[in-house]
């Protein structure tokens, strides 16, 4: 089994992704999340990847975490300190920029 690709704290962003334009897929991904950053609270473990396993073709283990976002900035609704926890595979995760060190 490979290493997980992030640990818990890592700032990720979820692929900015559109595979339903492309033709009929699914996707376990929410729609509302693409684009947007989060950080990683967990791996869960590693599962059969369920947009292959829909159209029972090959289906990879993949990395599942729980990703933990700001509410206010996804629905422009609630308070500071709100969250949302999503199960996201980890094909659907990138890194987020490493911010620059400010020099001294």
């Amino acid at each position: 089994m490979s290493e997980a690709a992030f640990s818990p704290g890592t700032r990720i962003r979820v692929r900015d992704d559109w595979p339903e334009r492309r033709g009929p897929c699914h996707i376990r991904t929410p729609h509302y999340l693409r684009g947007r950053e989060g950080t990683v609270v967990r791996l869960l473990g590693r599962f059969a990847n369920p947009e292959d396993l829909a159209f029972a073709r090959p289906a990879p283990r993949r990395a599942l975490y729980h990703v933990l976002f700001d509410q206010p900035p996804i629905w422009a609704e609630g308070e500071a300190g709100d969250s949302l926890l999503v199960e996201i595979f980890e094909h659907w995760l990138e890194p987020t920029a490493t911010p620059t060190q400010e020099a001294a």
